[in-house]
């Protein structure tokens, strides 16, 4: 601030500068001791040239004083773990601190860079007790590449690789603790293999034989995570990469080579540097670790009484689809493509608290890559005349693809991965561009031979955002002659699927515009004839029951009492049985005048719907009655209200759930019994089957009931503490009172807990009530999927199809399929779906639903039977 401002107090005008400096004090940049200041060189170094700012950085970092060692590993550390493309030259600056110079030795003669490498071997003990597997995995590749500098001896990082494959060997080791385990390992040794294997070629084939053992027993459950499938077999379609079948074929490979493939696939910028005299230095030796346990929470509700389990994601064998050829992108069975795949992927994980940062990185990936590795940017020189020059825009969108629609959830939230893909446009959009528009025409290719259902909505929903982004430029006429196959076809289900999704990003005027005539077509049902809206069926004067809807309406509107809209309701019930028009199911008719006319008064906006919903939940209440006939019509006339626009059913369901008006079994059973009878809202009319609108809704319903129970058991479990920890302290503040010790040893903490603490009592019978309807929602769930895919012929609305479907002969038949077909096949789609994304929570019960579901097929042959028990029972882990 100016030293002159204290003259200058009369002024308005001067008060605010005063502010406005003020404000700017504020905003400066923290202070940043030297320490900080080189610590944060350390990490931004290779921003511009690494191999030239090497020395500069080096020089820096000898000459600071006072040198704390502990800094200096802190920022190796954060740079090696958030920075994985820089790791081999941050051995290289390893191992020019290792010269040793007048100024840089302590008393025992220790060189500065072993110093520091002490130190940040501690810090990777730690990440190794926190099981913090990626940046594990990225410690041992900076060993790895210090082996091969020759800092740390090949005994020594044998063993730490042989630590990791130790894990497979753990009776009960989980798909995602092996297979992370099994990664650390095969990675560590592809780039220490070229030291490590004339060091010992026994223990490296011990390592790779280890993680092919693992493999080859774990082969169940890839045959239910792929994300291209055919019913009727055990295997794909060759478009996707298991990570672990990966890793062993590139592994094999780079050992095949005696791991000459291991300087053409990775960046050694300390190759040049001359050894060190051997006569004064000794590699550092590696401490022997033990990979931490997985962490059981022993303090936890038991699974008898119906315990939640979290979803692990990382339980699954993950599959990356490959869209494009061999040439064009890297083939994740090759060592240089597996080594560039992995890179794109850290970057991709690693910056998803920064989309904007991660795209640059992605597009700036070459030059951390060897030379030649992928084609120069348009009119740039060739780096290298030699290199496989693979296509960088088409690389990186193929792996944040992979990430995105990895099965049977992603790693981080869809829209994370959306988001990225567009930030790549806007950096790059004349390279970028094309790519996507290649990606989406591989996927689209791909539909209708065999892509994952689950596959095919992420892909529709990505679509209609990435078009949103982009003014909803797309050439649509390119799939006009799809228009003639099945209306089911999952090309045709795209297509509508999509067009929904970008309507409800804009409106339906402004998308049917950027559709073909073809399109536009009603016949096509590729866009509705009028905008997504309301439809409520007593509007029309001349439609029976106009008049007592009305009356309910206008009480409504006046925002009348609920109890006075209820009498206005058992009123017109009273006259409509007494009337000479005879109405099958008079009830039925009351419960949906009285719901569409509630819906009416709330369509204008969510605003509206949420206020009618709360200022009417007596009415509700008293409507739905607590009879499962009640809560089936209540979702009846909500589906036919909103018919033109499901996006508004999922919302409406959602909320009375949500104020408990019906039960997420309710909202299961409808979905499966009631939702056909609303031709609008359902593709899959005909025989009992689901689309992805149903599947929604289960999804929905399925995470409410989940949700509640991990809600309430949270709650008993911090009541539980705050319980154990007031009688702790009581006990304690009495226990000099040899009475109250007698007393106290009278009574059972939790007979104790029942009597002294109501909230606790309440609590659990909360959980126990909630956790009978999980179990129940999913019982009712796995039901209507039986029913639907191995029906018997006294089951309604059977789908003898479903059997056609999965047989060998069915699926080599599918271009002559038509809609039930296509439905059936679906369907089983969904099922697996819902077996991989819901496994945790049916494992629980496992027992319990196999026996009720499936005792009917008891000695069956029937081939439905058998492909619902064996998915069944891989996702259970009972194969």
């Amino acid at each position: 601030m100016s030293y002159d401002r204290q003259y200058h107090r009369g002024g308005g005008g001067n008060r605010r500068r005063q502010h406005r400096d003020d404000y700017d004090d504020r905003r400066r940049e923290p202070y940043e001791s030297p320490a900080d200041k080189l610590k944060n060189a350390i990490i931004k170094f290779g921003e511009v040239d690494a191999l030239e700012e090497l020395p500069l950085i080096e020089k820096q970092i000898r000459e600071f004083t006072p040198r704390v060692i502990s800094n200096l590993s802190e920022a190796f550390r954060i740079a090696v773990t958030e920075q994985p493309f820089k790791i081999p030259y941050y051995a290289a600056l390893l191992r020019q601190l290792h010269n040793s110079t007048e100024d840089a030795s302590t008393d025992d003669g220790s060189s500065l860079g072993k110093q520091i490498l002490e130190d940040f071997w501690k810090g990777f003990q730690g990440y190794l007790d926190q099981l913090a597997w990626r940046e594990t995995r990225l410690c041992i590749h900076f060993f790895a590449h210090l082996t091969v500098a020759k800092l740390i001896s090949t005994e020594s990082m044998l063993t730490l690789l042989e630590s990791f494959t130790a894990v497979l060997e753990e009776f009960g080791v989980s798909q995602g603790r092996a297979k992370k385990a099994a990664v650390c390992a095969a990675e560590g040794l592809m780039i220490g293999g070229p030291v490590l294997k004339p060091s010992s070629k026994e223990r490296v084939q011990e390592i790779i034989g280890a993680i092919r053992t693992y493999n080859d027993n774990n082969a169940n459950p890839k045959w239910l995570a792929q994300p291209v499938f055919k019913a009727n077999t055990d295997g794909g379609l060759g478009n996707a990469y298991d990570l672990l079948d990966s890793v062993l074929l590139s592994l094999s490979a780079f050992n095949d080579s005696d791991f000459l493939a291991t300087k053409s696939s990775f960046c050694q910028p300390y190759a040049t540097y001359a050894e060190l005299d051997s006569s004064v230095f000794t590699p550092f030796d590696l401490p022997s670790v033990l990979v931490a346990p997985e962490i059981i929470e022993l303090d936890s509700l038991s699974a008898e009484t119906g315990e939640d389990s979290h979803v692990k994601k990382e339980e699954w064998p993950e599959y990356f689809l490959h869209i494009f050829e061999n040439d064009i992108t890297p083939d994740l069975e090759s060592p240089e493509g597996y080594v560039v795949r992995m890179g794109i992927r850290d970057i991709v994980d690693i910056f998803e608290v920064n989309r904007k940062e991660a795209a640059r990185l992605l597009l700036e990936y070459p030059k951390w890559t060897k030379p030649g590795t992928f084609k120069p940017k348009p009119g740039a020189a060739p780096e290298s005349t030699e290199g496989i020059g693979w296509q960088l825009e088409s690389t990186i969108i193929e792996n944040v693809l992979g990430a995105y629609l990895t099965l049977p959830e992603t790693s981080h939230k869809t829209i994370y991965y959306i988001s990225l893909i567009t930030e790549l446009c806007k950096l790059a959009p004349s390279t970028v561009g094309p790519a996507v528009g290649k990606s989406i025409r591989k996927l689209y290719s791909m539909l209708g031979e065999g892509l994952d259902v689950e596959v095919a909505r992420r892909f529709a929903e990505w679509f209609a955002i990435h078009m949103s982004n982009f003014g909803f430029q797309w050439v649509w006429k390119e799939w006009i002659p799809d228009l003639s196959l099945d209306i089911q076809h999952p090309k045709r289900a795209f297509m509508r699927r999509a067009v929904e999704f970008e309507i409800r990003l804009a409106y339906h005027d402004r998308i049917l515009k950027t559709l073909p005539p073809e399109m536009q077509a009603a016949e096509t049902q590729t866009i509705g004839e009028q905008a997504p809206g309301p439809n409520f069926e007593y509007d029309d004067p001349a439609k029976p029951h106009h008049d007592a809807a009305q009356s309910v309406l206008n009480l409504l509107r006046g925002r009348a009492d609920a109890k006075d809209v209820i009498a206005q309701l058992e009123t017109l019930k009273a006259t409509l049985e007494a009337s000479d028009d005879a109405v099958v199911n008079t009830d039925g008719l009351v419960r949906s005048i009285a719901i569409q006319s509630l819906l009416h008064i709330g369509s204008r906006s969510f605003s509206h719907l949420l206020n009618a919903i709360e200022r009417y939940l007596p009415l509700l209440r008293h409507v739905a009655g607590g009879s499962t006939e009640a809560k089936a019509d209540i979702l009846t006339a909500c589906a036919a209200f909103w018919k033109h626009n499901r996006h508004m059913v999922a919302i409406v369901f959602d909320k009375l759930m949500q104020y408990q008006i019906v039960d997420p079994t309710d909202v299961v059973g409808w979905t499966f019994i009631n939702r056909a009878g609303i031709r609008e809202l359902s593709e899959s009319t005909g025989p009992l089957s689901l689309s992805a609108f149903e599947w929604d809704l289960l999804k929905a319903a399925l995470d409410k009931a989940n949700g509640r129970v991990m809600i309430a058991r949270r709650k008993v479990t911090t009541l539980r503490k705050e319980d154990d920890d007031a009688r702790a302290k009581a006990k304690a503040s009495g226990g000099a009172d040899g009475n109250a010790m007698e007393v106290d040893a009278e009574v059972k903490p939790d007979e104790a807990s029942a009597v002294d603490n109501p909230a606790l009592t309440t609590a659990l019978k909360a959980f126990a009530s909630l956790t009978r309807e999980q179990k129940s929602v999913l019982s009712r769930t796995l039901d209507g999927f039986v029913s639907c895919l191995a029906p018997s012929p006294s089951d309604p609305n059977p789908n003898p199809l479903s059997r056609v479907v999965i047989s060998e002969e069915g699926w080599n038949d599918r271009a002559a399929w038509e809609k039930d077909q296509w439905n059936a096949w679906e369907t089983w789609g969904w099922y697996r779906q819902f077996c991989r994304a819901f496994a945790p929570y049916l494992r629980n019960y496992s027992t319990t639903l196999f026996t009720v579901s499936f005792a009917k097929f008891e000695g069956s042959t029937d081939p439905a039977a058998e492909v619902l028990k064996k998915t069944w029972n891989v996702a259970t882990g009972q194969e």
